[in-house]
């Protein structure tokens, strides 16, 4: 008696509209079912893709299917699709996951397009694939031109509106509606907040950072307009959006999320939420606050504090102003110098004494071997719970290892004891799925010893810190006036001046980082930073510690 084939369906549109108008799944469904009953075959599972692309392979119901159709034993002998191009769009994913499920004894079948196993049909299968391919560009190519056209007439394509903002039905062409985006009263107020916030703080507290925004609306429990928490990722790109100064760009990325070229950009005219001047004042600020754009001559300039000071009122830049043809100069805010009190009512201060004060606080409070082993405790004490970490990691990796030799050792002993066929195709796949598996164990656990050897060979010592302290105090000043500005990195990142304060921000990475250039035998030189881009201000990953002196 012959055992009917098992078979399982799987059904796909490509659009969301096509699921919820059910114009093609239930025919699908139909004639895969007639289908199925007219082989004999048995139908095991259905798999229901609505709204999907077949150009990719983010699919979940795909992946559902094809993780049982590899698994062993498989749930079914055969998948059916209404055709090739319900399977896949793509003729070299096509012939990947073909040759994928036929290595588990799982053939791919097409109810309109039939093919055989022969070297003729497998070329024609991947011909067809070719053209399927072809014809899916070619349709978004046609899709994305109306809708840049649809843009250029001010209309709304599809998708999630920028919060802020709701979509509204405009007019009415055919049995076409077109749809504009109108401001959402609802939400409005949040986007407002969190630009005033970035331009004046809480109650004119001063200007504050994209995290201090997103703290601030969580604790007041200003919820997402999904209800959820707020995001430094949400709040920077409401801040650098164009949208809400009444510029939407339409067609500005690629699927893989690059730029395009600016004459691709459509700019679709929206109600503003935010007036332009408000917008510029911001991403100037954004900029000014970017760790990144700091360029490396800032390190190696004339003056001390170039492009680590800032003022505290503002977060502005403190750059240097001249007086009395030169003969003086100072560290002023260059928001209140373009704009005048009405941007800023920062300080200046003059340059040998702010140079004078940090020095002089960097001296007495950190050169000390004992403070410099207390600033930096917390960070060692990490690195020894990620060391502790690493070694179980390795002992889990070894014993993976040890595992699967063991069970290649049983497979040969069964080889050779006669008890396993040699001619069976699964063999030869599994003893190379084991070698893989043993192979890849034994580089990661070598990669993750040779780092562990690593970090056990940077550790700091009690002399590795007074060696340091040392060589800092005799090179921060140079003989005859004047500072080493690259010494001064290894401890200061980032200057705040208040009107009665000056902060010092800095990352006891930074300092450890300097320790452990000196203890491997570099130059102080060396091991001192000479552009730091990945400062940090707050409490983080960075291990920032902050002094707070009278100026």
């Amino acid at each position: 008696m012959t055992v009917p084939l098992r078979a399982a369906l799987y059904l796909r549109v490509s659009t969301a509209r096509q699921a919820e108008h059910d114009v093609s799944i239930p025919d699908q469904r139909k004639q895969g079912e007639a289908y199925c009953a007219s082989r004999g075959y048995t139908l095991a599972e259905t798999y229901v893709e609505a709204g999907a692309s077949a150009t990719n392979d983010r699919r979940p119901e795909f992946q559902r299917m094809i993780e049982a159709g590899t698994s062993k034993p498989a749930p079914f002998d055969v998948v059916v699709v209404h055709s090739f191009s319900r399977f896949f769009r793509d003729h070299f994913e096509l012939e990947f996951y073909v040759r994928k499920l036929a290595k588990n004894g799982v053939k791919l079948l097409s109810i309109t397009q039939e093919m055989g196993d022969d070297p003729m049909h497998v070329m024609m299968r991947q011909i067809m694939a070719l053209f399927d391919e072809y014809q899916s560009k070619e349709n978004a190519k046609h899709v994305l031109r109306a809708q840049k056209e649809n843009a250029r007439q001010g209309f709304w394509n599809g998708a999630l509106p920028p919060i802020g903002y709701r979509i509204i039905a405009a007019e009415t062409r055919g049995a076409k509606v077109k749809k504009k985006l109108e401001i959402d009263p609802l939400h409005a107020d949040t986007i407002r907040l969190i630009f005033r916030l970035a331009l004046d703080g809480n109650n004119g507290s001063g200007p504050m950072g994209v995290k201090a925004i997103v703290t601030h609306l969580n604790a007041r429990r200003i919820f997402t307009r999904d209800g959820g928490r707020w995001g430094i990722g949400q709040v920077h790109r409401i801040l650098t959006r164009r949208t809400y100064i009444g510029e939407h760009e339409f067609n500005k990325r690629t699927k893989a999320k690059e730029l395009k070229p600016q004459s691709e950009v459509v700019v679709v005219e929206v109600p503003p939420l935010i007036d332009r001047e408000t917008f510029d004042t911001v991403q100037a600020r954004l900029k000014a606050r970017n760790p990144k754009v700091m360029p490396a001559r800032v390190v190696s300039g004339p003056t001390l504090l170039t492009g680590i000071c800032y003022c505290a009122k503002c977060g502005g830049a403190m750059t240097i102003r001249t007086g009395k043809s030169g003969r003086y100069r100072y560290y002023a805010c260059s928001i209140k110098a373009r704009q005048g009190e009405t941007g800023c009512e920062g300080r200046s201060i003059p340059m040998e004494k702010l140079d004078g004060v940090v020095i002089d606080h960097i001296e007495r409070e950190f050169l000390d071997p004992s403070r410099l082993e207390t600033v930096l405790s917390a960070v060692l004490d990490r690195r020894q719970e990620r060391g502790e970490r690493r070694r179980e990691h390795i002992a889990e990796l070894n014993k993976r290892a040890a595992e699967t030799e063991l069970r290649l050792k049983r497979l040969y002993d069964a080889i050779e004891a006669g008890l396993t066929d040699l001619d069976d195709p699964a063999l030869k796949d599994r003893i190379d799925g084991l070698r893989a598996l043993r192979d890849q164990a034994k580089v990661d656990s070598e990669r993750a010893q040779a780092m562990l050897e690593s970090s056990t060979n940077q550790a700091i010592t009690p002399q590795m810190v007074e060696r340091f302290a040392t060589t800092a105090r005799k090179r921060m000043r140079i003989d005859g006036g004047g500072y080493r500005r690259d010494h001064l990195r290894a401890f200061a990142q980032r200057v705040e001046v208040a009107e009665r304060e000056v902060v010092i921000k800095g990352s006891k990475g930074e300092l450890l980082r300097t320790l452990v250039a000196i203890g491997s035998g570099k130059s102080a030189e060396t091991g001192v930073p000479s552009s730091v881009l990945k400062w940090r201000g707050e409490r983080d990953s960075n291990s920032s510690y902050i002094e707070r002196l009278c100026c």
